[in-house]
């Protein structure tokens, strides 16, 4: 396991990273030096703080897969700023979805254990690896990805940069089986019967 200072060492190695990609970002380009909230009268030092963090990378494993956001909704600073992060908190064994990000790619740091890590481009080819401490691995614009714990025994941390303050995510398990599509069009999509995708919405809390 790696050690506080280690990890904290770490974050802030994304941290630069992640503000030298700004410039490449495909966030709305601003006007001034800031975004101020309209319903902020005077800004000061703690505008541009973010605590929330704080504690994330010394609390024990979470039971499930656990993330935890800096992006423009935590962080009001980071509007027009083109940036925001993630910190990926996985038990053994545990899994983030396969998922997209509409409106940035995402650059993943491993910080402790190791992680499975793929994602699927537009010609259905896979690309996948094993992912180790210090490693990274980036996760093009859009396109569907998961990370992997597959240690039964350790859990894992990542941290995630992205190159908007609002990357977004689109759960893939979520969105097509807990909104609402018809259990006959989703049978006919995955060429299975009906009984089959209301087994699937039940395990994932949607209506069957």
């Amino acid at each position: 396991m790696a050690s506080t200072v280690v990890k904290h060492l770490l974050f802030f190695t994304v941290a630069v990273f992640a503000t030298s990609w700004t410039a490449q970002a495909s966030d709305p380009d601003i006007l001034t030096d800031f975004v101020v909230p309209s319903n902020s009268n005077a800004v000061n030092g703690s505008f541009f703080t973010f605590t929330g963090m704080r504690g994330v990378l010394d609390s024990d494993a979470p039971s499930n897969f656990k993330v935890t956001k800096a992006g423009m909704a935590e962080f009001p600073a980071l509007n027009g700023q083109s940036v925001s992060f993630a910190v990926l908190q996985f038990p053994a064994g545990g899994v983030n979805p396969p998922h997209t990000h509409p409106r940035s790619a995402e650059h993943l740091f491993v910080v402790e254990g190791s992680l499975v890590v793929g994602f699927v481009d537009t010609a259905n080819k896979l690309y996948t690896q094993t992912l180790q401490l210090g490693d990274m691995f980036m996760f093009p614009k859009g396109l569907v990805h998961f990370q992997y714990n597959a240690d039964a025994q350790e859990q894992a941390t990542a941290i995630s940069a992205f190159g908007s303050a609002n990357a977004g995510t689109v759960s893939v398990p979520l969105s097509v089986f807990t909104t609402g599509i018809d259990n006959g069009i989703l049978a006919a999509s995955f060429k299975t019967d009906v009984a089959t995708i209301q087994k699937i919405k039940a395990g994932l809390g949607g209506n069957a």
